[in-house]
């Protein structure tokens, strides 16, 4: 028996999506004047605790027609394109528990498709909720073991739990760099779970090849000011 969920059509909820894409048009345009006007500036608003740092998809376009996406995904649960056109709805605006429903839909819908099974990782690690992103980063896994983001996302979940198992990262960290050595923010996970750990001198190495890579590297710089840290 197919599993129903509750999709939250009111208008409220609509009303909310349009003013967030709306603002978001205006930001994106003003982040892009600054952007052009200093071409040197570091990255706008970009948050970054410690350790983890995370690639985040691109986001941006037309606005969409917001209801019709919705009104679409609800009427026709068994279609796969609307459950995720919704969920990345959802998304945009951080309603993850929202986006997490339209993915799991997408996902009993088509439930080998990889793509989605990484959103609902990713959805899981935006939302803090670090080890249900773990099992869906360790479902993607098992069908594409060398996809290196996904690998390094595990790794981080791993650092960032409520009891974190910094072994367990560093191997994810060190499995990911077999398939790409050079990969800046895995080398810069792997140097925060050293330091974290207390290996001082490992994170320091990782330091060296992260600079050896890119002397021009911003995670270089933010590993630095991690281990020089007092």
């Amino acid at each position: 028996m197919q599993k129903s969920i509750t999709f939250g059509m009111g208008g409220l909820i609509i009303g909310l999506l349009i003013g967030f894409f709306v603002a978001n048009s205006i930001n994106r345009n003003s982040s892009q004047i600054v952007s052009s006007a200093q071409p040197n500036a570091p990255f706008q608003n970009q948050e970054v605790p410690n350790v983890l740092v995370k690639e985040q998809p691109a986001q941006g376009g037309m606005l969409p027609d917001i209801t019709a996406i919705l009104d679409e995904a609800r009427n026709a649960p068994d279609n796969f394109d609307a459950q995720i056109k919704a969920g990345d709805t959802y998304l945009q605006i951080k309603a993850f528990e929202k986006a997490v429903e339209f993915y799991k839909q997408a996902h009993r819908v088509k439930p080998d498709d990889y793509e989605t099974i990484v959103k609902l990782g990713n959805t899981y690690f935006d939302f803090r909720k670090f080890e249900e992103a773990g099992k869906w980063y360790e479902q993607a896994l098992s069908k594409k073991s060398n996809d290196t983001n996904v690998r390094t996302d595990l790794g981080i979940t791993f650092v960032e739990r409520e009891n974190p198992d910094l072994d367990r990262a560093i191997k994810e960290f060190q499995t990911s760099l077999q398939t790409n050595p050079k990969h800046e923010p895995t080398l810069y996970n792997l140097g925060a779970a050293y330091f974290k750990k207390g290996n001082t001198n490992e994170a320091t190495k990782i330091l060296a090849q992260l600079e050896a890579i890119n002397p021009q590297s911003q995670l270089a710089d933010r590993l630095r000011q991690l281990i020089t840290q007092k």
